[in-house]
């Protein structure tokens, strides 16, 4: 059989009608590691330890929701007829973007609640969200949610456990391994966030490097994928990078220009 065969369960345990997923232990531990990176990174950024505590529920809740929304929208032909599978978090089916949508928003609340700087709290979450995406894709590998088209290339996976979720037809086919390329991608964009914080003097400019970044390799490696076609011949997250792209970019000069004149307040500036 040609390609990486892959043969792994998504459910790890069942008892009666409790099921444990390789999905949801793999989302856990991204999350523990996003916080533990977070505790350390607001330390070096003069945010408290309680503070990071005390956003994770936001992000969460708002990470999940937007999750959930983006990945339904996307796969609404199938929702549409199954509405209780919408509920079905354990099962798979979280998409990047809209946790990042859902999680923002969560940020800019609590920031504005509790007097943060904004751009200050999102640079101190980069590394970690990093870190926390990286890991994540470990489950969509197990699950075959996030698979490619097929392939001939000799390191496509070849997914043969009848649970596993790829699309239909490519049971037991080579596909590309897309949840690789992307771990790959965010590593590379972990090393240039690393080395720009030392570099970016003002606040917000990391994290809009990192979703720039971050949209280029999307948009780049998800014509390897096999989704619905939004418009242009673009799929979902293609068109949401795009925009990320735009707007980030906008912004960056936005916020480069301001503090090169001297307009915004030395609070603002990282030192």
């Amino acid at each position: 059989m040609n390609g990486i065969v892959i043969n792994i369960d998504p459910t790890l345990l069942r008892i009666g009608h409790f099921m444990l997923n390789w999905y949801g232990i793999i989302v856990i531990l991204a999350i523990i590691a996003a916080v533990v990176i977070s505790i350390r990174e607001g330390k070096r950024k003069g945010i408290s330890t309680e503070e990071i505590y005390s956003l994770v529920p936001w992000v969460l809740i708002g990470g999940i929701i937007g999750a959930r929304l983006f990945h339904v929208v996307d796969k609404w032909d199938y929702y549409v007829g199954n509405p209780l599978q919408i509920f079905a978090l354990w099962q798979g089916g979280l998409a990047i973007w809209g946790a990042l949508v859902g999680g923002g928003i969560a940020v800019l609340v609590y920031a504005r609640t509790k007097h943060i700087g904004l751009g200050h709290l999102a640079d101190t979450l980069v590394p970690g969200l990093l870190v926390a995406q990286i890991i994540g894709r470990f489950a969509c590998i197990i699950d075959g949610d996030a698979v490619g088209g097929a392939t001939t290339l000799p390191w496509g996976f070849t997914y043969i456990n009848p649970g596993a979720m790829v699309p239909a037809g490519l049971l037991g086919v080579p596909v590309h391994p897309y949840p690789v390329y992307d771990q790959l991608w965010n590593l590379v964009g972990l090393a240039i966030a690393l080395k720009l914080r030392h570099h970016l003097k003002t606040d917000g400019l990391l994290f809009l490097s990192y979703l720039s970044i971050y949209a280029v390799g999307r948009f780049v490696f998800t014509f390897v994928r096999q989704e619905k076609i939004w418009f242009w011949g673009l799929q979902e997250a293609q068109v949401v990078a795009v925009g990320i792209i735009v707007v980030s970019a906008a912004m960056f000069i936005y916020l480069s220009l301001k503090a090169r004149h001297g307009m915004i307040r030395p609070s603002q500036i990282r030192r």
